[in-house]
């Protein structure tokens, strides 16, 4: 698999994920859902928009 950007989630949740190293899809898929959310600006709606974003590519978030 390639990697591929972050999609648009809002500004407090991609600086979360930027703030610890995460850069693209493939790399917050790898974190799993409850390592995404304890992270501050991350929420369910982030999750939900990582969660498409992997459904079109063919992957899912760790559990």
């Amino acid at each position: 698999m390639s990697d591929h950007e972050l999609p648009k989630i809002g500004a407090p949740a991609t600086g979360a994920l930027k703030a610890d190293g995460i850069t693209t899809l493939e790399q917050a898929a790898a974190r799993g859902e409850k390592e995404l959310l304890a992270m501050h600006g991350v929420g369910p709606k982030a999750i939900r928009i990582l969660r498409e974003a992997l459904q079109e590519n063919g992957s899912e978030l760790a559990e």
